[in-house]
């Protein structure tokens, strides 16, 4: 048997096993790397501030939705501007002592062609619940609460910051 031929054998099947290893590995790695990015619906997931600093919330997702947890509200804190007021005009009574920090006062937003609807908002500072909704415009989002018809509301722009 000629030497020759048995080293091009060798190096072919060499080459043809570490492509093929490559391959599995590229292959393995591809499900990973669609994992680690972000759906265009976790977008409104993190650290926001109202811009104009009066509220800054943390908005998570919950099982199929979006919710908001409170960090800081100026009509929620005490005069020492740290210490968080109770919940006191909840309509249940069972929760008027509770302190309104990171209560999460907006439930049920769900991802929908572009935005965030069919969300509840509750408004500690008058113990009202409102529907909201949730839009993106470059790096703001937009957050409405609204009775009725979303015509009928309020729209509050909040920048996205560190926790």
């Amino acid at each position: 048997m000629d030497v020759s031929k048995v080293s091009r054998r060798s190096a072919v099947f060499l080459a043809l096993a570490l492509a093929l290893a490559l391959a599995t590995v590229g292959l393995a790695a591809v499900p990973a790397a669609y994992a680690q990015q972000a759906s265009p619906a976790d977008a409104i997931v993190g650290v926001w501030q109202a811009d104009d600093g009066s509220v800054k919330l943390d908005m998570f997702k919950a099982g199929t939705e979006f919710r908001a947890r409170l960090l800081y509200g100026n009509q929620l804190v005490e005069a020492d501007n740290v210490t968080f007021k109770k919940d006191a005009k909840n309509p249940d009574p069972s929760l008027r002592s509770r302190s309104m920090k990171n209560v999460v006062f907006i439930t049920g937003l769900r991802w929908d062609a572009g935005s965030w609807t069919g969300g509840s908002l509750y408004d500690g500072s008058s113990g009202r619940t409102y529907n909201c909704q949730v839009t993106m415009q470059g790096s703001k989002m937009n957050l409405r609460g609204y009775i009725g018809i979303s015509a009928l509301g309020q729209t509050r722009a909040f920048h996205r910051v560190g926790a």
